[in-house]
């Protein structure tokens, strides 16, 4: 479902209100300062010039974050010049004992937890409901230049992304 977000993302089978405007494929990437597992800052500009695959996640410690990250980390490591972001409001903390514990290394776990502001410019922050204050599930590739080439909010927050359409962006 690229480009599409407009009150169409549920929560097994109940909307979920988000905040911010959905982002669409040529807008250029909103810049983030988001804190890494290992409490430093991490910016978009930190990694200009290279791809940016920025995949947002309600918590690594829900089964199907947890199988997408895995199967980002798998794939990073065959990415030239790319970099893989996976985004969630989890402390720095739980990201890196999760990392640690499954082995994760090909992809940088980073955390919105110190403000809205990266959930609400990317149109992924979830408001009210059981999910109040997570991120909704979607994947962005933003490209060398720092415009995205892929935007994908997945309607259904307990389901999987396209990873061949993002990776496909990524390489193209």
């Amino acid at each position: 479902m690229s480009d599409v977000r407009s009150g169409a993302v549920t929560l097994k089978g109940n909307s979920v209100d988000l905040a911010g405007a959905a982002l669409a494929t040529g807008d250029a990437a909103p810049e983030f300062s988001l804190q890494s597992n290992a409490l430093a800052e991490v910016t978009l500009a930190d990694s200009a010039g290279r791809t940016r695959i920025i995949a947002t996640v309600p918590s690594l410690d829900t089964g199907t974050c947890h199988e997408e990250t895995r199967k980002f980390n798998e794939h990073a490591a065959g990415l030239e010049n790319t970099d893989v972001l996976v985004v969630s409001m989890d402390l720095p903390f739980g990201q890196k004992r999760w990392c640690g514990a499954e082995g994760i290394e090909n992809v940088q776990t980073l955390s919105g937890h110190r403000c809205s502001k990266f959930g609400e410019d990317y149109g992924v922050l979830i408001k009210g409901g059981p999910l109040d204050r997570c991120l909704a599930r979607a994947v962005f590739v933003v490209g060398a230049d720092g415009n995205l080439k892929h935007v994908e909010y997945v309607s259904e927050i307990t389901e999987h992304p396209n990873y061949d359409a993002a990776l496909a962006a990524a390489k193209a």
